[in-house]
């Protein structure tokens, strides 16, 4: 039995991610697994095969579409896959000649499928080649819309849906920042290490490793061949793997060693362990999330980090979570479930996975949270609220919403407080805000709220 490529591995996850949409990390994770043999080599390859495919599967499509000259529904979804993951290497990867990529999609239909289609896959993609310099898209003048979305590789709706709130300009710079591959940062834990420290650690490992232009705890880590779980670093618990739009969000919730915490959902644990060592290990943090095995990643990372005050459970943001707790919290971190639009970078196939209806029931829902996490805080208290989008529904509706209905609670301007580093991120109403082109992170948005001592409502 013929022993499979990496390019055919990549076609194996691109083929389960048509069939059942989900996050291509984990079925990347559940391939690898079950191909524990792949060199380092082979698994970066495979990653970004499926990413890269996944990054400008529109623009490939459009492609395919003027060449065929029939639609693309007629095309079965697996042979579309096979012309998309060949098409990327002949578009976008320099290194990887026509004739490879051409070669390796022949015999994949060939292993799958009759002869004539195999003959298909290799006229259409070798007429693809003679005319890669020509391609017509469309028309900007006239379809600017049409033509942004093919060009830079996105859903009309998110298009339209950017254009109207920021601008064409800021608009298009999104757009063609959400299709760069983003950088690896890492957080330092200051538990056990300085940043300076951990530079020279990782240099010492053959990285090359810079300090983040804002977070003073973030490092980025550029030639890393391998899993960074490897790092002697890593296992040693010197740093969390973490953007620096992430890093920057805790600051402002600013807790104190001794003081009690709650993080809503906290998911793997990112910013609970950020939290926990910036009260220096003293105090308590409780971590709740619906999801089981998250808070038991959660929890190992915690040992490794060398933190002790986490207490995980499991519960629902959206239930009465304060008859869980005897005791209101002096902060309260509402990390909430969104469409991951500032993430798009990252996590590529979230182009594909949203939509308008969507985004409206994850408003409800992150309201939903907001409501129950007042609920839990005590007066003089402090509560943010993050997300990792860019929309207006998810970010500053739901700020309007919650301080309609909850009108004892106050917004603060976060530019109040913000250390010089991070000023330039909180704009003129007072929120944290990071754009992806302009900050060169994740984009992010966090408003703060503080619960008054006295009631300020008769």
């Amino acid at each position: 039995m013929k022993a499979e490529t990496p390019r055919d591995l990549a076609l194996k996850a691109l083929n389960r991610l048509t069939r059942s949409p989900a996050f291509s990390s984990s079925v990347l994770d559940r391939l690898f697994r079950a191909n524990r043999d792949l060199d380092d080599r082979d698994r970066a390859f495979v990653s970004h095969l499926v990413q890269g495919v996944l990054r400008w599967r529109l623009r490939l499509d459009w492609i395919i579409g003027q060449a065929a000259h029939f639609p693309l529904r007629k095309i079965e979804p697996p042979v579309l896959d096979i012309l998309r993951l060949a098409l990327y290497q002949v578009f976008f990867l320099d290194r990887v000649p026509e004739s490879a990529a051409v070669n390796e999609a022949v015999n994949q239909a060939k292993a799958g499928y009759p002869g004539h289609i195999a003959s298909f896959v290799n006229g259409l993609l070798r007429t693809i080649c003679r005319h890669k310099e020509n391609v017509a898209y469309p028309n900007r003048g006239s379809d600017p819309i049409r033509y942004l979305s093919v060009y830079y590789s996105y859903p009309v709706w998110l298009v339209e849906k950017w254009m109207s709130e920021l601008g064409a300009d800021k608009a298009e710079a999104l757009l063609e920042a959400g299709n760069q591959t983003p950088p690896l940062v890492v957080r330092v834990n200051h538990l056990k290490s300085g940043r300076s420290a951990l530079v020279k650690r990782l240099a010492e490992e053959g990285l090359e490793v810079r300090p983040t232009s804002y977070s003073p705890l973030g490092v980025v880590v550029e030639g890393l061949r391998g899993k960074v779980d490897q790092l002697r670093a890593f296992k040693e618990g010197l740093f969390q793997v973490q953007d620096e739009a992430a890093q920057i969000a805790s600051f402002f919730l600013s807790p104190l060693p001794g003081s009690t915490v709650l993080d809503l959902c906290a998911g793997f644990g990112g910013k609970t362990s950020h939290l926990s060592e910036m009260m220096n290990n003293q105090g308590r943090v409780v971590a709740l999330d619906t999801n089981r095995d998250k808070l038991v990643s959660l929890a190992a990372n915690a040992k490794r980090l060398g933190i002790q005050i986490i207490h995980p459970a499991v519960a629902d943001a959206t239930s009465d979570v304060s008859a869980l707790f005897r005791s209101r919290f002096d902060r309260v971190l509402v990390d909430a479930p969104c469409s991951g639009l500032g993430v798009l970078s990252r996590h590529p196939d979230g182009k594909w996975t949203r939509d308008k209806e969507g985004i409206k029931g994850l408003a409800l829902l992150q309201a939903a949270v907001l409501h129950r996490a007042a609920g839990v805080l005590k007066k003089g208290g402090r509560m943010l609220y993050v997300t990792c989008t860019i929309s207006r529904e998810e970010n500053e509706g739901v700020v309007e919403r919650f301080l309609k209905d909850h009108p004892a609670m106050v917004l603060e301007n976060m530019k109040e407080e913000a250390p010089s580093w991070a000023a330039e991120l909180i704009d003129e109403e007072g929120f944290l805000r990071t754009f992806p082109p302009l900050h060169r992170m994740d984009g992010f948005f966090a408003a703060l709220f503080t619960k008054p001592s006295r009631s300020t409502v008769s």
